[in-house]
């Protein structure tokens, strides 16, 4: 019995660890590194995919620095610091109506490390008239969190006499020589559109001056070098504020809070143009629902804060947080809205 029980413990201090090996039988043993292995790799890219926090997350903006959609970002990638334990690095991406910041998007990779900050414009528009933009919103991209709607509408620099929008479309018709020039902020845009739609319900030569984003549109403004614009409010509200600019028509089914004094297309006979556009975020196509569902959450916080609702109201826009599946919704209606117009009034970028 004792020679028996030497002999079991000689055998046990050359016999595999339990933790390397088990033996399921005589003679039969499985080896539990590699499944150990692979556990701790599936483990760990789940808890990275859930609660990974870049260095720096970069947040591209389609337009100059200095206009609407660019401040917007400004102030909530200077808010999302605390809550996603990460810089969020805006990064301006100008040109072609926001194609080239989409462009971008497209080809970053799908870990949350890159957002695109837009509006109507880049993703439910320019698709619909560009023959090849570069991109597909539906097929390319996520939409992680809708954070607003606001209004375009048409406002006068303070060099054009009229103060209402009917005393405008007098003073063109009277005037002319150049008069009926209104700057929009993007070519084959919604400004645009409804230029066309002035020009074609008054049968007057009105015609749009494409600029690259709003900034620049405001500067030209300003110098009374375009006599009227049609934008965002958020890129008119300061200069209409200061007194420099006056604002005489806005889209919506509604009279806008912050200016109740303006009226709708629709008061003024141009019906068709009540649905309201959107500012929202955007992630690449693959991008794991646990990342989009956990930027949704902090920016939702963020927009919830009282003096980032407040800044955000002054700028002329409407808060409103639309998660990731009611923001895709308000994303597709909004689209087959625009491109029923588009196809009904022939509408195609120059």
């Amino acid at each position: 019995c004792v020679r028996s029980v030497r002999r079991h413990r000689r055998k046990s201090k050359t016999a595999p660890s339990f933790y390397n090996s088990f033996v399921i039988s005589p003679g039969i043993s499985m080896n539990f590194k590699p499944l150990a292995a692979a556990a701790v790799l599936a483990l760990t890219s789940l808890f990275q995919q859930v609660h990974a926090d870049p260095q720096n997350i970069k947040l591209l903006v389609g337009f100059p620095p200095g206009g609407g959609t660019d401040a917007i970002a400004r102030v909530l990638a200077d808010k999302l610091r605390e809550p996603l334990g990460a810089n969020v690095v805006v990064e301006n991406r100008a040109g072609a109506g926001g194609q080239l910041a989409a462009q971008a998007l497209k080809a970053a990779p799908a870990d949350g490390s890159v957002l695109f900050f837009s509006h109507d414009h880049t993703i439910s528009i320019l698709p619909q008239v560009v023959k090849n933009p570069g991109y597909n919103s539906l097929n390319d991209f996520i939409p992680v969190v809708g954070i607003a709607t606001f209004a375009n509408g048409i406002a006068l620099a303070g060099g054009t006499p009229a103060k209402t929008f009917n005393e405008y479309i007098q003073w063109v018709r009277e005037k002319g020589n150049g008069r009926g020039t209104i700057g929009v902020p993007a070519p084959a845009s919604i400004p645009e559109f409804l230029v066309k739609v002035i020009a074609k319900k008054y049968n007057m030569d009105i015609q749009s001056a494409p600029y690259r984003g709003g900034a620049p549109l405001m500067a030209d403004m300003l110098g009374n070098q375009v006599p009227a614009g049609l934008a965002g409010l958020n890129d008119f509200l300061e200069n209409i504020h200061a007194g420099k600019f006056r604002m005489v028509a806005v889209i919506g089914d509604k009279r806008q809070a912050i200016l109740p004094d303006v009226p709708t297309f629709a008061e003024l006979g141009m019906s068709g143009f009540e649905d309201l556009a959107y500012y929202g975020f955007f992630a690449p196509a693959g991008t794991p629902k646990a990342v989009i569902d956990r930027y949704s959450e902090a920016i939702g916080k963020v927009i919830a804060q009282p003096d980032v609702r407040d800044r955000l109201t002054s700028m002329g826009i409407t808060v409103v947080h639309m998660p990731p599946q009611r923001f895709a919704s308000h994303v597709r209606t909004y689209t087959q809205h625009w491109e029923e117009i588009i196809r009904t009034n022939g509408f195609a970028a120059p």
